[in-house]
């Protein structure tokens, strides 16, 4: 079926526009020059330009500038674009205008057509609403785009990414009470050592994720607190009103904190900064980076500690959730582990994306920075590939992880390790020889020390208890 077009006009002339396209004639051009990723700008930053146009009519009407008939159509088309029911009207590429200005005019010419519908149901003569002197009123892209950035940001660390830390946190805090009891080997330098709790391994992943929890509350305090809204073009507030960023921080927190606990949303204390530079959202990815580096930590672990059956360490029973070879059979692979790993990988790429989008003299140059679409879309990536990934952690590993039991109890028998607790009492240089003759001669520690009596049975027993090594003092009961 062969498509229609209608003429539409910018402030650089004529373009033709899908007759069925909410958007004009700045998009379409816009569409035209950028066919690079064939990837339109996340849809969770169309819906925040939804809110802030929203936002932005009501401060502007609040100030007298906007006529309410038309600030209240405009308020009602923004409000359907933030609830995501004109996506397929937003075509612009993530890869165009490092200002994000053709979604910014993308966001304006859809809404203002919205707008003039609604008026002309109610009254076929009324004044089209025009996407620059209305919708964009007291605006510019270089406010609005990093504004819609921050919110989106925000949203999608309060939503997705905190309570998918809060799942993993819980049930690693629920593994490391219930097997608090059970005792195995731990290791350095990849090497046999001391023992250890199990319940103690998993309260460490069960701290990183808490830690983890709270470098996303920043991640979102560094978003939330410094909305660029009200610099305009370079920071100076031209062509709006004084009051006019701290109005639409106001408005936002109100609409967004009426459907969720929410902290509210405030405007940028330095413009300049604010446009200029975006080293908040550097810092804020930077948090990002920091969880994708804990969940490696816990994911390698457990995959190592589930190593085997037969060849490996093999502490932990990790759940079969599929086969893991298409030429050994009953082959079974940690492959939400490696799924974890994976998504750090990319987590940590995309910092190196934001970090580098941020540069002095790359994005950041003079009054602007012009590297603000692949930031965004880079960070909002990072999000949703982390809230996902602790939520498959989660549900597809964590909560069918056993403990082979048996397995440790061997292996604390086995390793040389245990002499350390004998060091207080035979001396540091006597315990050495111990561990390199029993290794020598395949002789537990048990078993050579009751071969030369050094202590007596109920001394040893005291002296290699695993469980006790595992509390401050250790159980020589003595320095060391």
């Amino acid at each position: 079926m062969s498509q229609t077009f209608r003429t539409e006009k910018d402030s650089m002339g004529e373009m033709q526009v899908p007759d069925w396209a909410l958007y004009g004639a700045s998009t379409a051009r816009a569409v035209e020059n950028f066919p690079i990723a064939h990837e339109p700008v996340p849809a969770a930053v169309i819906h925040a330009f939804g809110h802030l146009k929203a936002a932005c009519a009501q401060a502007n009407l609040d100030l007298g500038k906007l006529d309410n008939t038309i600030a209240q159509a405009i308020i009602e088309a923004s409000n359907e674009v933030a609830q995501g029911k004109h996506d397929a009207h937003f075509p612009v590429d993530i890869y165009q205008t490092g200002s994000g200005t053709s979604t910014n005019m993308n966001a304006n010419e859809v809404i203002a057509n919205l707008a003039t519908s609604r008026l002309r149901l109610r009254d076929a003569s009324a004044a089209k609403v025009h996407p620059n002197d209305h919708v964009n009123m007291g605006q510019s892209s270089n406010d609005t785009f990093p504004t819609a950035m921050h919110i989106a940001a925000a949203l999608a660390v309060k939503n997705d990414l905190e309570p998918a830390l809060k799942r993993l946190y819980e049930i690693l805090r629920g593994k490391a009470e219930e097997w608090d009891g059970i005792v195995k080997i731990g290791r350095t330098h990849l090497m046999d050592a001391t023992p250890i709790r199990v319940g103690q391994v998993f309260s460490g992943f069960a701290a990183q994720v808490m830690h983890a929890r709270n470098a996303a509350d920043w991640a979102l305090e560094e978003m939330l607190g410094n909305l660029p809204i009200g610099g305009t073009a370079v920071g100076t507030g031209i062509n709006t009103h004084p009051e006019f960023g701290n109005r639409v921080a106001k408005a936002l927190s109100k609409v967004i904190a009426a459907t969720k606990e929410w902290e509210e949303f405030g405007e940028a204390p330095n413009h300049m900064a604010a446009q200029a530079a975006k080293d908040h959202f550097v810092m804020a990815h930077a948090d990002l980076k920091t969880i994708a580096v804990s969940l490696t930590k816990i994911a390698n672990d457990i995959r190592w500690l589930g190593s085997g059956p037969r060849c490996g360490i093999f502490e932990l029973l990790i759940p079969e959730i599929q086969p893991g070879s298409s030429i050994m059979p009953g082959k079974v692979n940690p492959v939400i582990c490696e799924s974890v790993i994976q998504v750090a990988c990319r987590v940590i790429g995309n910092d190196a994306v934001v970090t580098t989008a941020g540069l002095g003299g790359i994005g950041s140059i003079f009054e602007l920075n012009v590297a603000m679409p692949v930031m965004i879309d880079a960070f909002l990536e990072s999000v949703k590939l982390l809230a996902n990934v602790c939520n498959v952690f989660v549900d597809k590993l964590l909560v069918g992880l056993q403990v082979n039991e048996q397995r440790c109890g061997e292996l604390i028998e086995q390793s040389l390790m245990m002499v350390t607790s004998l060091a207080p009492v035979v001396g540091y240089d006597n315990a050495a020889k111990l561990a390199k003759q029993a290794f020598k001669e395949n002789k537990t520690i048990r078993e050579l020390v009751t071969e030369q009596k050094l202590v007596d049975e109920k001394t040893l027993n005291e002296l290699l208890d695993p469980d006790s090594m595992t509390r401050p003092g250790g159980s020589g009961g003595g320095g060391g």
